[in-house]
């Protein structure tokens, strides 16, 4: 089967598209844009050799120990695990392209080390406990069945022939458990993809009816009006909050469900499929800043956010860039990920946040050979891609104004410098669980000099999946903005109320987003003896950014505003008046300013830190005094 054959990129002419698709694969005839899209190439081919040589200097070679050789020992993380196999596809591409025999023998030596999580159904499980989670078989078939198909004429005929048998073993079971909605919908998304590529590797056709299946079961799993994917919550995918919203996790969604969606119907012509896709993009592109972070501040898995994507996810970079066509932003979000990636990544490993390195954190290595195989389906698709350049800027880049998404709750800003977003989503993962922004919130705060001011994390950082998660150093400080009290040494702030409603407006140059919030604890409960009803107010000009939070009700319990302002150690930090801190960014300071006096959190380091986004702050507080109001003006200059 040829590459050509396999994709057909090239009879991609749809009705369903407004967009005339045209002969997009094609080399462009103009030269600016054949460097820029020549230089993402050269950056992914970069960032993927830079990755397989740090995965090899962390996998264990004991031939005489098949317990451990081939494996990739973690360098965060005191569990195995399991999905490292899953590198052997991003080293089988390694060792094509550079024709050097140590990706072979490490690609060999990972794969082979899958017996240790083999399960007689077929399955991989995610640790080394049999009874762990095995949905991951997904992952594991598609990045074998990617081996064998671009590059099975590596193998020897014997090995082949077992590698196969394998990718059968584990077809089978993904045919009989997967439907599109059986958990989170990252697994059956993922398995339209992943079905039909098996059922072409394995010449069966009843794998490819599965997943024509599955891919008609997902068209139903697209919000209105914005097309979002939704189904990322418990106990089912369908589950609606109580304002009537679905589970919606941005990072899972451009960073593993579109991808799979976007290969198959690209693959198959769904033009009806191929149609959602290009407007729920469109609509996951509006979330990217102007680096290349996504903001999942209010997403249902915000847990595993790490600013430039999801913590065990693949990247977005096939499903933006094989869909360049219909919207070229969507190439420039595929390169400007792939840059910040690069930013993040120090020894040959992809670190899960910005401040990994100034805060002295170790990266997962999950991180690595998760994105690592993304890399190479691109260079795998390399000739078949549409022109992938900077030449489209990225909404978020020139937007001004307000964006509100009703399916979300939430409200995107923009004026002159400044992009922000503020939440009342209440969609939760898990019935119980207090996670991701809300509240009314300030959730991203980011200025195109300054960068990330604000990013929201966990209300309370807990390990929601402990074999995907790494443990939180030192003092869990939540990084969301918010007003803040304790009774009893209970907290209670705005960031635990799903019932906050907020409403917007934009005039004469100046944009507010103002909100009705409780102040709530972990367990729903609204705090007594003491104000609980509080607006906050977010009033966004060109030149200043000014929150307010006022309440009608006497504070009778110390309250404050928390403003933990997102500045990596080594940035200078100033208070010269009671009333003002400035902190030194590399292109311009970013001045604090209240009508109340501002303290520094006492902190042991420099820094706090928080593994979402992971990132690190400096923890600004603003007490509540006399006049029952905070004002707080931010300006960078």
């Amino acid at each position: 089967m040829k590459r050509k054959e396999f994709l057909q990129l090239s009879t991609l002419g749809s009705a369903g598209l407004t967009l005339s698709l045209g002969p997009w694969f094609n080399s462009c005839s103009d030269n600016l844009t054949r460097e820029h899209s020549l230089a993402f190439k050269k950056l992914t081919q970069d960032l993927l050799k830079d990755w397989c040589d740090g995965m090899i200097r962390v996998q264990v070679i004991e031939p005489e120990n098949p317990k451990l050789h081939g494996l990739l020992k973690c360098p965060a993380c005191d569990v195995v695990h399991g999905r490292c196999m899953d590198a052997v596809y991003p080293f089988f591409h390694m060792a094509k392209a550079t024709g050097e025999k140590k990706y072979l023998d490490a690609g060999i030596a990972v794969f082979e080390w899958e017996k240790n999580v083999s399960l007689p159904d077929g399955s991989w499980s995610n640790t080394l406990d049999p009874k762990s989670w095995n949905g991951i078989t997904i992952f594991g078939a598609i990045a074998l069945a990617e081996t064998l198909h671009y590059h099975g004429d590596l193998l020897d005929n014997g090995r082949r022939e077992r590698w196969t048998e394998r990718l059968s073993r584990a077809a089978e079971f993904i045919y009989e458990k997967f439907t599109i909605a059986f958990t989170n919908i990252n697994y059956g998304a993922t398995a339209v993809y992943g079905l039909n590529l098996i059922g072409r590797v394995l010449q069966n056709e009843t794998y490819m009816a599965r997943s024509k299946e599955l891919a008609e079961d997902v068209k139903a799993y697209f919000t209105r009006p914005n097309y979002l994917l939704f189904g990322e919550v418990k106990p089912t995918a369908d589950k609606l909050s109580d304002k009537g919203l679905h589970g919606v996790d941005l990072g899972y969604n451009v960073e593993e469900s579109l991808n799979g969606l976007v290969l198959y119907a690209l693959q198959e012509n769904d033009e009806d499929l191929l149609e959602l896709l290009t407007k729920s993009l469109n609509s996951h592109l509006e979330f990217m800043l102007p680096d290349g972070g996504w903001d999942n501040s209010w997403g249902t898995r915000q847990f595993k956010w790490s600013y430039w994507g999801s913590r065990t996810t693949d990247g977005c970079q096939p499903a933006f860039a094989m869909m360049a066509h219909t919207n070229p932003a969507l190439g420039t979000a595929a390169v400007k990920s792939t840059e910040l990636l690069q930013r993040c990544t120090a020894d040959g490993l992809l670190h899960g946040g910005i401040h990994y390195l100034s805060h002295g954190i170790k990266p997962c290595v999950h991180h690595t050979f998760a994105h690592s195989k993304n890399l190479a389906v691109i260079l795998d698709s390399w000739d078949h891609l549409p022109e992938i350049n900077l030449s489209a800027q990225l909404p978020r880049a020139t937007a001004d104004g307000l964006k509100h998404f009703s399916d979300l709750d939430t409200t995107l800003f923009a004026r002159g410098d400044w992009r922000g977003t503020v939440t009342t989503y209440d969609a939760i993962y898990k019935d119980g669980d207090y996670r991701q922004a809300t509240g009314g919130a300030p959730s991203v705060l980011y200025h195109n000099r300054a960068g990330l001011l604000c990013a929201a994390s966990m209300a309370v950082y807990k390990l929601v999946e402990p074999y995907n998660q790494q443990p939180n150093p030192g003092e869990d400080f939540a990084f969301t903005p918010r007003v803040e009290t304790f009774k009893n040494d209970v907290w209670y702030s705005n960031i635990f109320d799903r019932a906050a409603i907020m409403n917007s407006a934009d005039s004469q140059g100046e944009i507010q987003i103002m909100a009705k919030a409780q102040l709530k604890n972990e367990s729903n409960e609204v705090v007594t003896e003491t104000a609980s009803d509080f607006e906050l107010s977010y009033t966004c000009s060109k030149d200043k950014l000014r929150i307010t939070a006022k309440t009608p009700q006497p504070i009778k319990k110390q309250t404050a505003f928390v403003l933990p302002v997102i500045s990596p150690t080594g940035e200078k930090v100033t208070h010269p008046e009671p009333n003002q801190i400035t902190i030194q960014k590399p292109e311009g300071l970013v001045s604090i300013k209240a009508n109340v006096s501002l303290k520094i959190k006492e902190i042991p380091k420099e820094r706090l830190f928080n593994m979402v986004p992971g990132a690190e702050a400096v923890p600004i507080i603003a007490y509540f005094e006399e006049n029952k109001e905070v004002e707080i003006t931010i300006e960078v200059v």
